[in-house]
């Protein structure tokens, strides 16, 4: 079921529309082109990714983060091995056992780790226990979220310790980005550090103001060779692929990815410092987690705020690269005076 027109969003960046610049880049590519990715835009998306990150890549575009996740770590895991992520992580409790179908049954290694972040100690407590035999799933890979699904931040440390983690046990990494934009600018860092040295990237733009596109990063060309060959065999190699890069081709253009992300997050901040001690975790990029319980949530939307509960005396807001001013101000005085 729909929310008012009227409400005050604070469900989901999901929620949030297309940005015009990218509604004008697609109407600019409305007319015929090479089908496929062979258009002049798909064609043109390694370089701009490459420069944006600092990094030679090769950028696949695909429509969900589910998608792109998932046939990131096909091309990493076989269906006889792992991958370790936090226990809360996306792919394990929001993608509808996609992992296991997109992999061929391959398992998720669950880890654990404060505000949904993994750490070196926390894969090597999932890892190192395995032993090297045919009668135990062995890792292949690790999953990390950036930012997590509570909405922090992996520091480029961090990063780079896991990455040296992964090097050693001679494992893949992976990083889902659907909010990595969020990550970059609360880190005000430049995207290649805000990635660190993965193998594969999930950059998000849905959430940042696309409509129907995401990108996956390989900066190993063999595994994006594998990749578009699994890519058309899961139905996502769309005919008219120029829609969708020039989604990511705008979003790029003039940093759009870090000056929406940049307004997301300024509208969480502006509501976090209203909450107090209400906050249940760091705000770091544009999602809140805040103590409510079931009658001070009835009274937020009886003031026409939406937003998911999130289990027991909790409540989950987040803002979007469109969030009002005025909405999150009032939303920061509505908690303030529960």
């Amino acid at each position: 079921m729909g929310v008012p027109m009227t409400a005050k969003l604070f469900l989901s960046d999901n929620a949030a529309p297309c940005h015009p610049r990218l509604w004008e880049a697609m109407r600019a590519v409305d007319q015929a082109d090479s089908p496929y990715d062979g258009d002049r835009l798909s064609q043109a998306m390694d370089e701009a990714f490459s420069a944006a990150f600092g990094r030679e890549c090769a950028a696949l575009w695909v429509a969900t983060g589910t998608a792109a996740n998932c046939l990131a770590l096909a091309t990493m895991v076989q269906p006889h091995g792992g991958v370790v992520c936090h226990r809360e992580a996306h792919i394990e409790m929001d993608e509808g056992g996609a992992p296991g179908f997109y992999l061929h049954g391959a398992k998720l290694l669950l880890a654990e780790g404060d505000n949904a972040k993994l750490t070196v100690d926390s894969i090597r407590a999932v890892v190192d226990p395995i032993r090297d035999d045919v009668h135990q799933v062995q890792p292949h890979a690790i999953s990390i979220t950036q930012a997590s699904e509570y909405g922090c931040a992996y520091r480029p440390h961090e990063i780079a310790a896991i990455a040296d983690c992964a090097r050693a046990k001679g494992l893949r990494l992976h990083m889902d980005g659907a909010r990595f934009a969020n990550a970059a600018a609360f880190l005000d860092v430049p995207a290649g550090e805000a990635a660190g040295s993965v193998d594969a990237l999930s950059f998000g733009v849905v959430k940042n103001g696309g409509m129907n596109a995401e990108a996956i990063l390989f900066f190993d060309p063999a595994l994006a060779d594998v990749a578009r060959y699994r890519r058309k065999r899961a139905g996502h190699l769309q005919s008219k692929g120029r829609y969708m890069a020039a989604q990511l081709l705008a979003m790029l253009e003039g940093d759009l990815w870090l000056e929406n992300a940049r307004a997301a997050n300024a509208a969480a901040a502006e509501i976090a410092a209203s909450c107090g001690d209400r906050l249940m975790r760091p705000v770091e990029a544009n999602e809140l987690f805040v103590r409510c319980n079931a009658a001070e949530r009835d009274a937020l939307r009886e003031r026409g705020f939406a937003f998911y509960d999130w289990g027991g005396d909790a409540a989950r807001f987040v803002t979007a690269w469109n969030s009002r001013q005025d909405d999150a101000m009032d939303l920061a005085r509505a908690i303030s005076g529960l």
